[in-house]
């Protein structure tokens, strides 16, 4: 019998939301599948102030269904049913500190720097003396290393995609669109590499055009800009669509 293997990304983009911040934006980040969740919950401290021996950590799908609790520590972040586009809501008994950083800030601006160093009861004290956030310098290299490691498989991605050629748009919860590439290289403001296609249809966001820079031209609502990670390339010939059969 021929053996079959199922062969899934060794990183995950999923969306993180804190419980101090129910109505914040989400942060889109992208992780190793491979770490441990004791690992993934030290990196999420780094996001949302939190404290990776407290916080509880609940998967959410792409639908905002609740899906279940990731719970074990030793075990792989990739052990969980965790998949592209998903959201990780982190609940954390050290919510606290937002709030006192908020006071502490208004706090410093009135002391000088030096006055503010005597100080034993502010929020970066605290932070110093439990090496969390960037005071824990192993932790904040790791982290260094871990994004220049997934920019470079960025850049390894957008490499093979070439401009003019046609290809699948497969963002998560969004389905697959069949598109022409028309830009490959970073956008203003934005971090890593992009590719800026132009949809079959009009499915896209904008006209190449991004924050009033323009990138590439087609007409409005085909064009879009998105992750190399997301973009196959291959013969994939312009579908015909009978628009007799759309009412």
């Amino acid at each position: 019998m021929e053996n079959i293997q199922v062969i899934t990304q060794d990183f995950v983009n999923v969306h993180i939301t804190k419980s101090d911040a129910e109505t914040g934006v989400p942060v889109e980040r992208r992780f190793k599948k491979g770490i441990t969740v004791s690992e993934f919950k030290t990196k999420l401290e780094l996001l949302t102030g939190g404290n990776p021996t407290t916080m509880k950590l609940k998967l959410f799908d792409s639908k905002n269904n609740y899906v279940c609790d990731i719970d074990n520590d030793n075990a792989l972040l990739g052990s969980y049913p965790v998949d592209d586009g998903m959201r990780i809501h982190v609940e954390d008994k050290f919510v606290l500190l937002s709030d006192v950083s908020s006071s502490d800030s208004a706090e410093r601006f009135r002391l000088s720097e030096e006055e503010y160093e005597k100080k034993g009861d502010t929020v970066r004290s605290f932070l110093q003396r439990n090496r969390l956030g960037k005071y824990n310098e192993e932790e904040m290299a790791k982290m260094k290393e871990q994004q220049q490691q997934e920019l470079e498989e960025e850049a390894r991605l957008a490499a093979a995609v070439l401009v003019g050629a046609r290809c699948e748009v497969r963002v998560p919860s969004q389905g697959v669109r069949r598109a022409t590439v028309r830009y490959n290289g970073p956008l203003e403001g934005a971090k890593g590499f992009w590719i800026g296609v132009q949809y079959d249809e009009p499915r896209g966001k904008n006209d190449g055009e991004v924050n009033g820079k323009r990138y590439f031209t087609c007409p409005p609502k085909y064009g879009g800009f998105v992750k190399p990670a997301y973009v196959t390339v291959g013969d994939f010939p312009e579908e015909a669509f009978d628009l007799d059969d759309e009412i």
